[in-house]
């Protein structure tokens, strides 16, 4: 058996990292499901889902500088929305991230936690829970 949650957030910058953890409670809950995968989805190109560290802030910041210094947002790009630099980070984050459930909750490593990752914000987006029992 498997369970799809849609949900909606709203971003406030530019780029940002969006913790997602309580979502993501909020479907296995609903779902009950005890044991089996977690598939988190994002539906955006220039936006991403990864799992990073969640005790010290200073990580999702030293990440946004590193993916600026990486992928600049270059006037030589030619793509008339001017996000190029956008669509390289969410390819480079990924749309999706995978986990494995355990008696009611996702397997995580001591600081880690799922972020919704904003590149060219702010803006109304969505992202998407897939639960499969088993």
């Amino acid at each position: 058996m498997s369970h799809l949650f849609q949900f909606d957030i709203k971003t406030n910058n530019k780029q940002e990292f969006v913790n997602i953890d309580s979502f993501i409670e909020e479907a296995l809950t609903e779902s009950q499901v005890e044991d089996g995968i977690l598939v988190v989805y994002c539906p955006h190109t220039t936006a991403g889902i990864t799992i990073n560290e969640n005790a010290d802030p200073d990580v999702q910041k030293d990440l946004g500088l590193g993916l600026n210094k990486t992928f600049p947002n270059d006037s030589d790009y030619v793509h008339f929305e001017g996000n190029s630099d956008g669509h390289m980070k969410s390819s480079v984050v990924g749309a999706s991230e995978t986990l494995i459930i355990i008696d009611g909750s996702p397997i995580f490593g001591t600081w880690q936690s799922v972020y919704f990752t904003e590149f060219d914000g702010p803006r109304s987006r969505n992202f998407y829970v897939k639960i499969i029992e088993g």
